[in-house]
């Protein structure tokens, strides 16, 4: 099976530290909840809640089959009332958690499940740097697939069972997966990054283009062509979509596709520059160290000792 755009640059940014779990909630509720890396992912289950971000004026009220992601990390409240004080998530007895999922006020009101990706590549804002701080998924028709995640995962941290951990990673890596296909699904011509060029077929067919052979001598006439445009409307196109132009999208995969074979250690620097495209090792030199501040070598030398620390 071919891989594809989204598959590769969440497999580049390596959402491997993530965090599963429930809250069921009741009484005078309110939960606060610091600032984060990575992605957030919050389903309504049953009953209601108040989301509040920091910096945003107009909090949301979430229903039951809402979904919503947290891309920017800000401080939030969820609450039954806003006027209610928070208690602090990070303060929550840990006597409350059975399994995965804590009882708050002996629950009775909301029930809502929770993901928690932080991303550990590099160029994390190729993913995130576009996003609005609350992304709220409600398009009924999308969501056959992730509500079928979430109940799986209600399921597993409900009871505890052999390979429970596993299982419930993998659940938790699907919502958020399923969150975005419906975020790009709903939001295509809305707004800025790379992820709304996927949902335009003729800059997506360029961009699969890049990503299936990233070190042909790509040129901006032959991405046009695949994308079926003419060069100053398909530059013009990619760059409206995404914020980059095409050949600067191009350096910055290719980039992340060193990164991760720089920190593998197999392949020396003269092999990645040429399966990347570069002429000479010192061009690929240049470009790496223009795009991460590094050299090759110091990049690799530094990832090394990142993980033997």
């Amino acid at each position: 099976m071919k891989s594809d755009p989204l598959s590769d640059i969440l497999s580049l940014l390596k959402p491997d530290t993530w965090v599963a779990g429930g809250l069921h909630l009741g009484g005078d509720w309110s939960v606060s909840f610091d600032a984060h890396s990575g992605i957030k992912c919050y389903a309504i289950v049953s009953g209601t809640a108040w989301l509040a971000i920091e910096g945003d004026e107009a909090p949301l009220l979430l229903e039951a089959g809402d979904c919503v992601l947290l891309p920017n990390g800000r401080r939030f409240v969820l609450a039954r009332d806003l006027a209610f004080p928070p208690l602090a998530f990070s303060a929550m007895p840990t006597e409350e958690w059975v399994g995965g999922i804590a009882t708050v006020n002996g629950g009775g009101d909301t029930m809502m499940l929770a993901g928690h990706f932080a991303f550990t590549g590099s160029h994390i804002d190729l993913l995130l740097g576009t996003m609005p701080a609350i992304i709220r998924l409600r398009d009924d028709s999308d969501k056959v697939g992730l509500r079928w995640a979430l109940e799986r995962l209600r399921l597993e941290l409900s009871a505890i069972q052999p390979g429970g951990v596993l299982v419930a990673k993998h659940l938790a890596h699907l919502m958020l997966i399923q969150a975005l296909r419906i975020y790009l699904s709903t939001e295509a011509g809305r707004g800025v990054g790379w992820l709304f060029a996927l949902a335009d077929p003729q800059l997506a067919a360029s961009i699969n283009a890049i990503h299936a052979h990233p070190g042909a001598r790509w040129t901006l006439p032959a991405l046009a062509k695949i994308a079926g445009m003419s060069r100053s409307k398909f530059a013009q196109t990619f760059r409206a979509k995404t914020g980059h132009s095409p050949i600067m999208y191009l350096t910055r995969w290719r980039m992340l596709i060193a990164c991760r074979r720089l920190t593998q250690g197999v392949d020396p620097v003269a092999v990645i520059a040429r399966s990347l495209g570069y002429e000479s090792e010192s061009a690929f030199s240049t470009a790496f160290r223009r795009s991460t501040g590094y050299s090759p070598r110091n990049y690799a030398r530094q990832q090394y000792q990142a993980v033997q620390a």
